[in-house]
């Protein structure tokens, strides 16, 4: 007989298991649907003892009096933590360990870093750091509905809850789809307030359980796949590489966040099939890279210019008198302003990725490349963390550009706004209301509407409505010939609704060339697609 032990997320406990409890017991099997210590207490004498390590403890302690020798343990979202946890102080009372939608953390990173809430994990990260000791906190002022948390403003930080989403903002968290209503309904009644430190608190593995099976589960409709994850895998970086160990599988589950709520018999079965092996493997296959793809070289040979960097926003400038000139036509001379081009990298990065996006090869390669032909180039690193970032992104790349055209160097109605990969979403804005000084839109293998399960994505950001609906610039498209079909679809979406307006869209064709081509393909065919469309956008610069 199979066991699971079952743990949920912030905010809930066992009861959240309920339906799919009864399915599994059904089917012939055992679970334990666990509600975690301090989840709903609010004295204040529970609150400041209780972090991710109480409840590492219970789960251990739970473990420990369950006769079955081997058990499944299932973690959905911060639950995933504690589950690690226990797992690796008792490897040999675990058979599988299941990943129910939540990527698997790390030795040293703390739940917070993946809260999908970017008001939430903003206040979390600027409370407190993530001490080796454990001993980080985080500031819950005001995270109570109304107010402060126990002790009034100002309490011990480290020591408070964190209230529940308000009623509606439970898709900050993950998508809701396929929730019944009163499912939800009965969701943020019965949510309670999440100790703080729980979240804060890094995660400490010893490796004991680095060995165990783990099965993956993808909520389609929360935006993640096994196509996705395989593209992840291609992309290089280790941590992504090493999903594709033998012992480890995937399985698509086609609902949203919370399918113990929305699909509670499917989600038994899923958990049937995890726990006897099946699933999909990644493959390391010849698109994967040693090293990250982020990390490859640019394909061009461009000279290194002058940079300034000012907050998140860099400048690279034009090296004098005798810069190059594009075509049979000179930028202008080095005493009078320059143009720009933004470049907008895409995401959601990590925000601890290292070198941040402004600082690796890609960007510095097309900042350098613009420069050398006598533009200025600029580059930011805007904070597209997680897919529910896009607003705060979009902000910041409208303080960078409203930076860029007040400096005295650049010519401030002559700018142009280059997107790459999920960027693109961010030119949603500019195509609904485009400023006369914009001259020119680019983007390379775009997301130019939410990828398939993106809910967590404001309404906002969908350039394929809104290309055409304003007067607005030239737009110079770049496309992959081998693009991920789910970007490809977007594209696709984005150049139809074009047509449809009677809006011109300059097309670059890169028939052989993937996503992030310029660094996974340096082909001369890639090489003359990129100077293509740089020439293009200069062009119109100079217009």
């Amino acid at each position: 007989m199979t066991v699971y032990v079952l743990v949920s997320g912030p905010f809930t406990g066992g009861w959240l298991w309920e339906e799919t409890v009864s399915r599994l017991r059904a089917a012939g099997s055992e679970a334990y649907a666990v509600t975690l210590p301090g989840i709903g207490d609010r004295r204040a004498d529970t609150g400041p003892g209780i972090d991710l390590e109480t409840h590492i403890q219970e789960l251990v302690r739970l473990i420990d009096g369950i006769r079955t020798p081997q058990l499944v343990l299932v973690g959905h979202g911060y639950g995933l933590h504690p589950v690690l946890g226990a797992a690796d102080r008792r490897p040999e009372r675990v058979a599988r360990i299941v990943s129910l939608d939540t990527g698997l953390p790390e030795d040293g990173e703390a739940a917070a870093r993946s809260v999908p809430d970017p008001g939430v994990r903003t206040r979390l990260a600027n409370g407190g750091g993530s001490d080796r000791d454990g001993s980080d906190g985080a500031r819950t002022d005001g995270a109570w509905p109304g107010g402060a948390g126990p002790g009034g403003a100002g309490a011990d930080t480290g020591h408070g809850w964190l209230a529940p989403p308000d009623p509606g903002a439970w898709s900050r968290w993950g998508s809701t789809e396929g929730v019944p209503a009163e499912a939800l309904e009965r969701l943020g009644r019965l949510a309670a307030p999440q100790p703080v430190r729980t979240l804060t608190q890094p995660l400490r593995l010893t490796g004991a359980a680095a060995a165990l099976p783990v099965t993956g589960v993808l909520c389609t409709a929360n935006g993640s796949s096994v196509d996705l994850v395989q593209m992840l895998v291609d992309s290089g970086p280790p941590r992504f590489r090493a999903l594709a160990d033998d012992r480890i599988r995937f399985i698509d589950l086609g609902t949203g966040h919370w399918p113990m709520l929305s699909a509670p018999g499917e989600l038994a079965e899923v958990l049937g099939r995890a726990a006897a092996g099946e699933g999909h493997r990644m493959t390391a296959s010849e698109r994967t890279h040693e090293q990250p793809t982020h990390l490859l070289p640019f394909l061009l040979d461009v000279p290194e210019v002058p940079r300034e960097r000012r907050g998140r926003v860099d400048l690279h400038l034009p090296g004098g008198p005798g810069a190059p000139t594009t075509g049979d036509r000179r930028l202008p001379e080095a005493d009078r302003p320059r143009p720009a081009v933004v470049f907008v990298h895409g995401g959601p990065v990590a925000p601890d990725q290292w070198p941040t996006p402004r600082d690796t090869p890609f960007l510095l390669g097309y900042a350098r490349y613009a420069a050398s032909l006598g533009a200025i180039g600029v580059t930011l690193d805007h904070r597209l963390h997680g897919l529910a970032d896009f607003a705060r992104a979009a902000d910041d790349l409208a303080e960078a550009v409203a930076l860029v055209r007040a400096d005295p160097r650049v010519d401030a109605d002559r700018i142009a706004l280059w997107f790459f990969s999920a960027g693109g979403l961010l030119a949603a804005d500019w195509l609904a209301a485009p400023p006369p000084w914009l001259r020119c839109l680019a983007a390379s293998y775009p997301a130019l509407a939410p990828l398939p399960g993106w809910g967590a994505v404001e309404s906002r950001f969908r350039p394929a409505d809104a290309v055409g609906t304003a007067d607005g610039p030239p737009i110079v498209l770049t496309r992959a010939g081998q693009e991920h079909p789910a970007f490809a679809a977007t594209v696709e979406e984005f150049l139809t609704a074009a047509r449809r307006n009677g809006t011109d869209v300059e097309v670059v064709d890169v028939p052989h060339g993937h996503h992030s081509f310029e660094l996974v393909d340096p082909t001369d065919e890639s090489r003359a697609c990129v100077e293509r469309a740089m020439r293009s956008v200069l062009g119109h610069l100079r217009d």
